[in-house]
């Protein structure tokens, strides 16, 4: 003799709901409330706007509830007053974009901030480390660029601090005098 292990939730669920009457709307909400919540998540990405998106359906559902003959469609008059809902707030977002004829240009940032002369002055930076000898540009890399302490340096490349603070400082007098990292002012 085989017995079922399990019976489906949503047979379960379906089974209880036929067999309920419920007396008042405050019982059919307690009864309820969770597997419509379910539902109300599964319409949003937002929990907080599934717990308002669920009681503006509930509260529709309450001012209907002396027209609702048949308390065994409620789960389904619910359902369907969370759908009608979730779809009217979604034509009535708030659309921040709008065709024009021409396209708007971003404000200058000032100081003159602008991304592409950044990016190039970054590549002439790079540049200009590159042509430094490998010894001065190892430690310039580990001190600026990696961040690490005089100190830290010192013990990554098996020098002295001394060292480490006389080489960077002629490395950064050959990165002043480089004329690819001129700036130009007004």
């Amino acid at each position: 003799m085989t017995t079922p292990v399990c019976t489906s939730a949503s047979e379960a669920a379906a089974a209880a709901t036929q067999t309920l009457s419920y007396p008042s709307f405050a019982s059919y909400v307690r009864a309820r409330q969770p597997v419509l919540l379910r539902t109300a998540r599964s319409l949003t990405a937002n929990p907080s706007d599934a717990e308002d998106l669920l009681q503006t359906a509930l509260t529709k559902t309450y001012v209907a509830w002396e027209r609702i003959e048949d308390h065994r469609a409620l789960d389904g008059y619910v359902r369907r007053a969370l759908l009608n809902t979730r779809t009217s707030q979604w034509r009535k977002r708030k659309v921040d974009e709008f065709a024009c004829d021409e396209l708007p240009e971003p404000e200058p940032a000032p100081g003159g901030d602008d991304p592409a002369e950044r990016q190039a002055l970054r590549d002439a930076m790079w540049r200009a480390v590159m042509r430094l000898p490998a010894r001065q540009r190892a430690m310039v890399v580990l001190r600026y660029y990696e961040d690490l302490s005089e100190a830290q340096t010192a013990a990554v490349l098996g020098v002295s601090v001394g060292t480490v603070k006389s080489a960077v400082s002629r490395a950064l007098g050959k990165l002043r005098d480089d004329p690819e990292l001129r700036v130009s002012g007004p």
